[in-house]
């Protein structure tokens, strides 16, 4: 038995082999065992080509075996092309030989379900023994550009050769895939190698896009994806191509309903799916494009290599009317763009008096009657402006014969002098008028809410690869989670154990307790049913507010426990929780929902009854420290709520992100039991006063009966 394989020379011999076995070979070009072999020999793959079939001596004009024994060498990789009942033998006997990885375009297997679950397990166990690494199976397989090699039957392959160029595509989808291979080529996108993963049974998503990034040849990643089966290494993954100054693209597709079970839990009903996915996205500084449109529109941009973390934005136009359009989407997306400086706008008004030059800068056409203009007034915009993104709209005009070429020439010399900006022109004309632009170093759209949709998404990846590191953090303590849900007073002190207190509270068994405890805390003090079984007392009218002496409390102990019975009869009852009346604070909300890809997610938003009204909300995967947690709490649409806005107390902002990060260090240390936690409200008082717990749920899953450790 061979040694088991490092994974990443595994994967780095799976994008450029020396030597590939065809398994399953056709002599037909058009057939799925056939299509590798003719598409290597006519784009000329310098590896050798070692097809496997019984049943012929020779594979389009190649030597051909009878099986994976009779090779005369081990081969680096394999394409599996056999019918489902044939795989296993087949990966077996190419583990025996110590071949390194194999793409298997084999189907039925985990996609149908039933029987197949089990023959895909079966598989993976086969190649483990060996250290076999196994792409798909049900995969339409990888492409290497730039080598030639193909183990792939993509029909595209059949339509000639694909640009090469530096963006690498990994899809789970191999017919959508192949798709965006044809998109790209449409889109004059050049690529690098294409990775299309099928059922994930080994190598997953977060590998390919770590092969994309130890790729030298692969300096911008388009992601499709339709479902993440391991989290942690595609978040690996994505911080390793921040790090390599490797912009990803992603189209990530489905959106899903939370479940009934969800409905425990404000933090999951709000914390849809799709919600999750852009969180995690824009914290790893990844792009989430909307449509295929989109991503070749944001990687064809990428490929230049200038990501501007101070992006603004100066508009050059012939029409007022695409300036509004170019202005109106830079503010949607966030995109500043500043006034040109007041010296500059003299001076341009002096040059063409009918212009209008703050920003966007109208020319009007008369500057296609005078193209001397358009140096000085691109060298204004850049020079002066300081502008790190310049959109220039020129439409049809700039596709003339008798404009094009001088245009391009001036808009050149200013871009020779300032080679660290992104250019992009709008402009519609004949591709081949097009294309000149492009060779001059502009990017051409055809459309301005589209070009500036690109730009913005460059200062993304700019502010992303700039970011500093996170600060260290605190040592998460060990979570005993119980067996079952917790009360609310035995969740709080949960909570308060890990650093997020909460409002002082007695919990009490009987009126008399009630009573004391209502005393010693101070009128007026707040009563809630306690039970483990009502979690949202507020809908059966099980908190009293505003209880101001002795007797009230004896009335309302007598009210809840009443309430209690009638709306949840089969309830457990543990008494009734007296809480010291707070005043004065902002009502905020903090969460953790359990993500099956991503682990513990953390939610901030207002609190109260706004929570599911607004849906002002952000949210980051656990644990983070008190800087994250204050950039969440400042980002909200409502912060201004919390920072003294009309007048109000700032709140104690460095307390609350105190309690955040707690509670994200809490719920990464709790383990996958922990299903959702909802701290609602967390008052935040004025700043100096701290921020208290005033409410809270947590809700568990019971332990494994295998597992005797409840945090697991």
């Amino acid at each position: 038995m061979n040694p088991v394989a490092s994974p990443v020379i595994s994967l780095s011999t799976l994008l450029n082999p020396r030597s590939v076995a065809i398994i399953g070979a056709s002599d037909d070009p058009a057939r799925i065992g056939g299509r590798p072999i003719h598409a290597m020999r006519k784009l000329g793959y310098a590896g050798r080509i070692l097809p496997v079939n019984p049943n012929r001596r020779e594979v389009q004009g190649l030597p051909a075996y009878a099986s994976v024994a009779d090779l005369p060498e081990v081969p680096d990789v394999a394409v599996v092309a056999v019918p489902a009942a044939q795989v296993l033998d087949t990966v077996t006997a190419l583990g025996e030989r110590g071949t390194r990885a194999a793409i298997l375009f084999s189907a039925g297997f985990a996609e149908i379900g039933g029987d197949g679950v089990t023959r895909q397990a079966e598989l993976l166990a086969a190649a483990r023994r060996s250290g076999l690494r196994l792409l798909g199976p049900n995969a339409l397989g990888l492409i290497n550009v730039r080598t030639g090699f193909v183990g792939s039957f993509a029909s595209s392959i059949s339509l000639g050769p694909i640009q090469a160029g530096h963006v690498g595509i990994v899809s789970q989808s191999g017919a959508y895939g192949g798709h965006l291979v044809m998109a790209a080529q449409s889109a004059g996108v050049g690529l690098s190698s294409i990775v299309m993963t099928g059922n994930e049974a080994d190598i997953t998503l977060g590998e390919v896009v770590q092969l994309m990034v130890d790729d030298p040849h692969t300096r911008v990643i388009a992601l499709y994806s339709e479902g993440i089966n391991d989290g942690n290494g595609l978040v690996a993954a994505l911080q390793a191509a921040r790090r390599a100054r490797k912009p990803v693209v992603m189209m990530k597709v489905g959106r899903s309903e939370v479940g009934g079970a969800a409905a425990r839990s404000h933090t999951a009903s709000i914390a849809g799916d799709d919600a999750v996915i852009d969180a995690v996205l824009a914290e790893l500084g990844v792009v989430r494009a909307r449509s295929t449109e989109e991503m070749l529109d944001i990687v064809r941009l990428a490929a230049r290599g200038i990501y501007p973390s101070d992006n603004t934005l100066g508009v050059i136009t012939v029409s007022g009317g695409a300036g509004v359009i170019a202005s109106d989407a830079a503010d949607d997306l966030g995109l500043p763009m500043p006034e040109m400086p007041a010296a500059a706008q003299v001076r341009l008004l002096k040059l063409l008096p009918i212009c209008s030059p703050r920003n966007p800068v109208d020319t009007t056409a008369q500057i296609v009657n005078d193209l001397s203009l358009i140096e000085p007034f691109a060298e204004a915009m850049v020079g002066e402006g300081g502008y790190r993104s310049v959109l220039g709209f020129f439409t049809y005009a700039g596709a003339t014969p008798a404009v094009a070429p001088r245009l391009r020439e001036q808009l050149a010399r200013v871009r020779e002098r300032y080679p660290d900006r992104l250019y992009v022109l709008v402009l519609q004309g004949p591709r081949d008028v097009l294309n000149t632009y492009e060779e001059a170093g502009f990017t051409v759209f055809e459309d301005p809410t589209r070009a500036v949709v690109a730009l913005a998404a460059m200062g993304r990846f700019g502010h992303a690869f700039a970011e500093p590191e996170t600060t260290p953090l605190p040592a998460a303590q060990p979570v005993a989670l119980p067996t079952q849900t917790p009360s609310e007073a035995e969740a709080k002190a949960m909570l308060d154990a890990a650093g997020i207190p909460a409002v002082p509270e007695r919990a009490c068994a009987v009126v008399e307790a009630a009573v004391i405890a209502a005393r010693e805390l101070g009128f007026p003090v707040v009563m809630k049913i306690l039970s483990p079984d009502i979690l949202h007392k507020s809908e059966i009218g099980g908190v009293l507010l505003d209880v101001r002496n002795e007797a009230a409390v004896r009335g309302g102990f007598a009210t809840l426990m009443q309430r209690a019975r009638d709306a949840a009869p089969d309830a457990r009852i543990d008494g009734v929780l007296v809480a010291r009346q707070v005043s004065g604070g902002v009502e905020c909300i903090m969460g953790i929902k359990q993500d099956p890809a991503f682990g513990p997610i953390a939610m901030f938003g207002l609190g109260g009854v706004f929570v599911e009204v607004l849906r002002d909300v952000v949210f980051h995967r656990c644990p983070f420290g008190e800087d994250v947690a204050e950039r969440m709490i400042r980002s909200i649409q409502s912060a201004p709520l919390l920072l003294g806005a009309r007048g109000r107390p700032v709140a104690d902002i460095p307390a609350l992100a105190q309690a955040l990060s707690r509670l994200s260090i809490f719920a990464a240390a709790a383990g996958p039991r922990l299903q959702a936690v909802d701290v609602n409200p967390v008052f935040a008082m004025p700043a100096g006063q701290g921020a208290f717990a005033a409410d809270a749920v947590i809700d568990v899953t019971p332990p494994q009966p295998s597992s005797g450790d409840l945090a697991s």
